[in-house]
């Protein structure tokens, strides 16, 4: 009897130790991950992103809990989706969304660390003091140069040598519309080439921008990044290769859906570093103190299939320079 109250005594002591008290008290932190497309056509994101949390220890459901939000291609949807996420308590917001995501996030909290990729120069936006010391609740990666706008313009008049105007595709409800216009305009003085923007928000005025470039007959479109518009790539590369328009994207995710071509980053690069940050701010940094990356690596991507169909031979040149080609 007397060593079975011993046995009890003790397993009462090795429940109560600081040991096991810790571990009942002791949740998994929560990343708070917001995407702006579909959870579907997020997943090659998804896994860069879970990498870059890997490298720095954290396995999800392991170490670390990851609650999703997806915007589903739908600006309007932001606010609420961020409020959710700072209701649960998380540790860190991933705002993956571009520049209108970004926004909504850190008015939303000035408290909860968040790491973001933006297509905008986040010190002119107020996101950050600067890009080496952000020094407040957020930082992550830009991705904006004026340079991106001046290379797909380029690569656009190599496939059009002939000459004429050149449609510039731009959301007007994105904070960057008039960066990116500014940015196409004067690279387009340099070229010597004719451009013309053309606005567009909602699925309807899409439709009327590609009528608007069959009626005046521009020979190629630029489509500026814009998060809702490549959670519209399937319709964009269909109505291009519709209207047998040669057209150049922001992101290599576009000619995976049949689009024509793009010149970027590579986006998974930039979701992996997404997740570094978000690690080490879950092993104690701070975002003041993280500064913003920016990349550094490009990459061409061009659809053999979707130029066969639209009638456009690619250049050998412009083919070789391709760090993807998809047959």
């Amino acid at each position: 009897m007397r060593r079975r109250e011993l046995i009890a005594l003790f397993m009462i002591a090795v429940a109560m130790s600081p040991c096991a008290i810790y571990a009942q008290k002791s949740p998994l932190p929560i990343v708070g991950y917001l995407g702006f497309d579909s959870a579907e056509k997020s997943k090659e994101l998804l896994v860069a992103f879970r990498g870059g949390l890997r490298a720095k220890g954290f396995v999800e459901n392991q170490n670390v809990a990851i609650e999703y939000r997806f915007a589903e291609g739908k600006y309007d949807r932001f606010p609420e989706l961020i409020a959710n996420l700072v209701q649960g308590r998380v540790q860190v917001i991933v705002a993956a969304t571009g520049t209108n995501g970004v926004l909504a996030t850190t008015s939303a909290t000035k408290t909860i660390p968040i790491v973001f990729a933006i297509a905008m120069d986040p010190v002119s936006l107020g996101v950050v003091s600067s890009l080496n010391r952000p020094g407040g609740n957020a930082t992550g990666v830009s991705m904006y140069t004026p340079q991106l706008t001046a290379k797909r313009l380029e690569l656009l008049a190599e496939l059009t040598p002939g000459g004429g105007s050149i449609a510039v595709l731009i959301n007007p409800t994105n904070p960057n519309a008039n960066v990116v216009a500014s940015d196409a305009e004067a690279a387009a003085k340099s070229l010597a080439r004719a451009i013309h923007i053309l606005k567009a928000s909602t699925d309807e005025q899409i439709a009327a921008a590609f009528k608007e470039i069959r009626d005046q007959q521009h020979v190629a479109l630029l489509v500026s990044p814009d998060a809702f518009y490549i959670a519209r790539r399937e319709r964009l590369a269909a109505l291009s290769e519709q209207g047998r328009i040669p057209a150049i994207y922001e992101w290599s995710l576009f000619v995976k859906y049949g689009g024509l071509m793009s010149y970027s980053p590579r986006i998974t690069d930039v979701s992996y570093q997404l997740g570094v940050y978000a690690g080490k701010i879950l092993n104690g940094a701070a975002p003041a103190d993280l500064p913003v990356e920016q990349p550094t690596r490009f990459e061409l991507a061009i659809n053999l299939r979707t130029a066969k169909i639209i009638g456009l031979t690619i250049p050998p040149h412009l083919l070789a320079r391709a760090d993807e080609v998809i047959e």
